[in-house]
């Protein structure tokens, strides 16, 4: 693992600097499920920690009970035992240091650096200044230490309504760092929180709390995304006011957010997504969630090769989501049996064809292992590898034409049958006996080979084809309104495709590849009686085209 930050540890280590070894941690905050942006920190800090033979801390930073819940927590831990990583015996939760937090701001206001303020948020907001101009103090600015550690006291044991007072650090409300004009280090929330019940009426804000974590657990390097560059003068002041020893303490080091074509990676937008409806739940396999990527297919090899290939940067970008979907099919490739389908069915009939045949067929081209599917006198073919008036260059099946069915014989249209609306309902075809897969004349010239199944023996199945959830511009942007650039296409779903019968009774999770159609993996929601397959992805692989 080599990139900017492990370069940085390195010199850390040459140095002499932390003596006990390399802790990192992965800080999810439990207000969301997790999604494909946090793979890539998921996969950067259990990766640098194992790359340096050290530990990882998993750490729920939960200090906003108003938004999150045991099912973002419980699904968090799922979702990075998926991928391949294990934290041990180090889960942490921000509320397991509350006691220590409310501490800390009492030693604050005991030095003169917070105090409650009964301006309102949006007062607050106003006096805060902008990004050109600075502050405005608060007429509560500078209340005794005593009066303050009074009001403190009072709004934790709930004297004061939600939005009443907060606690403030005092730090410099002229400061070009608008993170440093007082920001808000307290508020009161009458709110159940899913770790510590009721116990608390005052929560501290993330950006107080996630310093002293990191301190708190000892972590060697704290890797955060680059939005955090700017509160990183915030926490060296409170650690510096709290005595933190500068030479022991978390080091700070940004890189890159993932950001993906066709892709939208907020929480908020993702919660809004769900709760709206517009897609089936947190796991719905268009969504960019690992719990939807998984359900849609995608493996945690893929995911992990992929943030292995986007690598660590200082700088924001965009990268194509046709690279995640390469790493995807390059896994499946290799691992991914194959198997016949049919997603739109067109009748055959092999007119000189009398008993049913079980013929050999291969499972994977390079792993190797056989099956057998029945050949019988009625097929289904694909009904767009028939071509009443077709082009010259049209090499599958053709009135009077010939093409090689996979596995078995080659095959001639002798009659087209059609309905009284003139549309083909039916093909009648003759095989060529001696041209049978494997057979002395079976290297007869035919440039068409097609997949088909046993109309007698094929499983019907509902086929899911997911496109991406939203559109973009042709930089891969997404519009403001994001809901209004939903696909309405994204989702296609075939209710009577046939599969030949080998797959009868997969485990969902299972993955395939249908002959000529993509790549498949098998629903949750399939049962003894009713098969359903998700396609992952299509065999096109758009990213390989752009690298040849």
């Amino acid at each position: 693992m080599i990139n900017f930050i492990q370069q940085e540890i390195e010199n850390d280590l040459k140095e002499g600097k932390y003596k006990n070894g390399i802790l990192t941690r992965f800080p999810p905050e439990p207000n969301g499920y997790l999604h494909i942006g946090h793979a890539k920190s998921v996969c950067l800090n259990f990766g640098l920690a194992n790359f340096n033979n050290g530990f990882c801390n998993l750490r729920f930073d939960d200090t906003n009970p108003t938004k999150e819940d045991i099912e973002y927590v419980d699904s968090i831990q799922e979702d990075i035992k998926w991928l391949g990583f294990d934290w041990g015996e180090r889960k942490f939760f921000a509320s397991d240091y509350f006691g220590k937090f409310y501490e800390y701001a009492v030693e604050l206001i005991k030095r003169g650096l917070a105090y409650v303020d009964d301006l309102s948020a949006e007062e607050i907001k106003n006096y805060r200044g902008t990004l050109t101009e600075g502050g405005k103090e608060s007429p509560c600015r500078n209340r005794s230490i005593e009066e303050n550690l009074d009001l403190f006291e009072r709004m934790k044991a709930g004297e004061f309504a939600d939005g009443e007072k907060v606690l403030r650090a005092k730090i410099d409300m002229a400061s070009p760092n608008i993170n440093m004009r007082d920001p808000v280090i307290y508020r009161i929330t009458r709110s159940h929180h899913h770790h510590t019940g009721d116990e608390w009426l005052i929560y501290p804000m993330y950006d107080f709390a996630h310093p002293l974590e990191d301190a708190i657990e000892g972590i060697s390097h704290s890797i955060c995304t680059l939005e955090f560059e700017d509160h990183r003068p915030f926490y060296d002041w409170l650690l510096d006011s709290l005595g933190f020893d500068i030479n022991s303490r978390p080091r700070q080091i940004e890189f890159a957010r993932l950001d993906l074509t066709n892709t939208i990676t907020s929480k908020r937008k993702l919660r809004q997504l769900v709760e709206e409806k517009h897609v089936r739940g947190w796991d719905d396999p268009r969504m960019p969630t690992l719990s939807g990527l998984r359900r849609r297919g995608f493996t945690p090899a893929a995911i992990r090769d992929f943030c292995e290939r986007i690598g660590v940067a200082k700088s924001n970008s965009l990268v194509d989501i046709a690279m995640l979907e390469h790493c995807v099919r390059e896994d499946l490739n290799q691992n991914a049996d194959r198997v016949m389908a049919v997603l739109n069915p067109l009748k055959v009939v092999l007119t000189n064809v009398t008993e049913t045949e079980y013929l050999l067929a291969e499972n994977h081209p390079a792993r190797g292992g056989n099956r057998y599917v029945p050949f019988t006198r009625e097929i289904f073919i694909e009904r767009e590898d028939f071509m009443e008036d077709a082009p010259k260059k049209f090499f599958r099946l053709k009135p009077g034409g010939e093409v090689r069915l996979k596995y078995a014989y080659i095959i001639k249209c002798e009659e087209v049958i059609k309905d009284s609306e003139g549309n083909v309902v039916e093909l009648h075809c003759t095989i060529d006996p001696t041209s049978k897969s494997g057979g002395a004349t079976a290297g007869r010239k035919i440039k068409g080979t097609i997949h088909w199944v046993s109309a007698q023996h094929a499983l019907k199945a509902e086929v899911r084809l997911y496109d991406y959830l939203l559109t973009t511009d042709e930089k891969g942007n997404l519009p403001e309104d994001f809901i209004g650039a939903l696909n309405p296409k994204s989702l296609i779903v075939i209710e009577n495709a046939l599969i030949e019968p080998s797959v009868k009774l997969t485990a969902a999770g299972t993955h395939f590849q249908f002959l000529r159609l993509g790549y498949f993996v098998t629903d949750p929601d399939t049962t003894p009686e009713k098969l359903v397959f998700n396609r992952v992805v299509s065999l096109k692989d758009t990213w390989q085209k752009v690298r040849d």
